[in-house]
Order: C-alpha cells, then sequence, then structure tokens
C-alpha cells in the first residue's frame, strides 16, 4: 500500500502555514510535502515535523523569482552560479528536517532553457546532494498548466536521468501531469516506475481529490504496488471543498493516509 504525504502548498489552506503541520497529523498523515520551505527557518520546520511525528517526503529547490514567473533554474543558462546556491540552499533544509529528497526545476523554454546546461547542472546538483546521501528528482510538467515548461514528457525525463548519469537523480512521477499531457498512465507506471523515487497525485480536469475524473486511482495505486515502490505518494492536488472534508478519497480507493 502507498504511503501518502499531505502537500501543504495545495491543503490545510485554511490554516497558516506552520499549523498545517499539526493539521496534517491530525487527518492521519505521517508525511509531508510542499512547495518551497524558504520564507521559514529550517529550524522552526523541523521542530513542526517532530512535535507532530511527521516525515519531511519532498520540497523543491529555490525557482528564481516565482512572482516574475521563474519556475526553476536548472536548465537556464548563464545563472549556473545561482542554481549551485539554490542546491546548497536546499541541502540546509534537507539536512534540518531530514527530507531525502529534492526537487530541482529546469525553468521555462522561453526564458532561455536548453538542454546542455540541464544536464551539466543536474549532475553537478545530485554529486553535491549524493554527499548528503540526498535524492535530486526532476519533474515532467503538463504544457497547460506551465506553458513553456522545460520537461513535459516522461520519456524526455528518462533520458535526461540516463544522460546525466548519477544514481541518485530520478523521476518525480506526478500521474496527474502524465495524464493529461500523454495519458495511458497504468502503461507508464509500468514502463517508468523503476525511475520512480516519488510520485504525485491528483484528479483531472480540475486538480481535486484522487476520487472523481478521468482517473482511476485504485487501480492506479495497485500498479504503484506493483513496481515494489516503497517512496511516498505526494498529495498535490486541489481540495474542491474544504481539505479534511475531501480526504475521504482514501477509503473510495481502498487506502490509508499514514
Amino acid at each position: 500500500m502507498p504511503r501518502f504525504a499531505a502537500n501543504l502548498s495545495f491543503m490545510f489552506l485554511e490554516v497558516p502555514f506552520l499549523d498545517r503541520f499539526e493539521a496534517a497529523a491530525k487527518a492521519g498523515f505521517r508525511a509531508v510535502e510542499f512547495l518551497f520551505p524558504y520564507e521559514n527557518q529550517p529550524e522552526e520546520i523541523a521542530a513542526r515535523l517532530k512535535a507532530n511525528g511527521l516525515t519531511q517526503a519532498l520540497f523543491n529547490l529555490p525557482p528564481g523569482d516565482w512572482t516574475k514567473g521563474e519556475r526553476g533554474l536548472a536548465a537556464i543558462p548563464g545563472r549556473e552560479a545561482e542554481f549551485e546556491q539554490a542546491v546548497a540552499m536546499a541541502l540546509r533544509y534537507a539536512e534540518a528536517t531530514g527530507c531525502r529528497r529534492i526537487h530541482a526545476m529546469p525553468g521555462l523554454r522561453h526564458h532561455g532553457a536548453e538542454r546542455r546546461t540541464y544536464v551539466a547542472n543536474l549532475k553537478r546538483a545530485a554529486r553535491l546532494a549524493a554527499k548528503d546521501d540526498v535524492d535530486v528528482i526532476i519533474e515532467p510538467i503538463n504544457t497547460r498548466d506551465i506553458p513553456g515548461f522545460f520537461l513535459n514528457t516522461t520519456g524526455e525525463a528518462r533520458a535526461v536521468i540516463y544522460e546525466v548519469g548519477e544514481p541518485n537523480l530520478g523521476l518525480q512521477f506526478d500521474l496527474y501531469h502524465r495524464q493529461i499531457q500523454e495519458g495511458d498512465t497504468a502503461m507508464a507506471i509500468r514502463e517508468f516506475g523503476h525511475l520512480a523515487r516519488h510520485y504525485q497525485i491528483a484528479s483531472p480536469p480540475d486538480r481535486g481529490e484522487p476520487d472523481d475524473g478521468e482517473m482511476n486511482y485504485a487501480f492506479l495505486f495497485r500498479e504503484i504496488d506493483a513496481t515494489g515502490f516503497s517512496g511516498y505518494v505526494g498529495c498535490e492536488y486541489k481540495p474542491r471543498r474544504g481539505t479534511v472534508e475531501g480526504l475521504g478519497w482514501a477509503a473510495k480507493c481502498g487506502v490509508t493516509l499514514g
């Protein structure tokens, strides 16, 4: 049975960020993830994790200037030094929180993202992270949610992972993005599951809870189990009602949150 992590950038928005750790634990989660922790000190986050018996499953490297539309630095030429600083900052938070997975976003094509820079930066990031026993992961994102995002398909991600060739570089496999961009999600789990270090879930078309829409998550969870995956499945969805009110999807899918 998959282990689930509540995404605190999407869920429990009814309370301030640092209070979401307790809310997630009370709802039955034993792990959390979020986009960016950098508005809070790593010690603050570590304290909330410890107080609530939670594991930090994942977070993202600093993405550049999010308010100006930047969506990562890993593939942007001329900003290699800034990317390396982002890796160092993320590793500082990973050490404090015990997190073993950090996500490196590549950036946008119309901001100049290119493959050569992407591969070189990921190789450097993976080697730095390996010193702390941390995995760097990359995520294909559909072109509807983020137009111009540099990495869109699971096949492209596999090719990059193989080209970089570092053992601690893996796939962040978001099934919502896969379904929108390419479909054939169950077969993709079978084909690419050996590269997956982390999964994420939501239901197209509205990115709501995984209990409605075009995807049969009860079936897909069994497909994930069949690959032998032992990591976390991040609940990166937008609750259609209140967060707690929408958690009935777990029982419908025959799984538990903890």
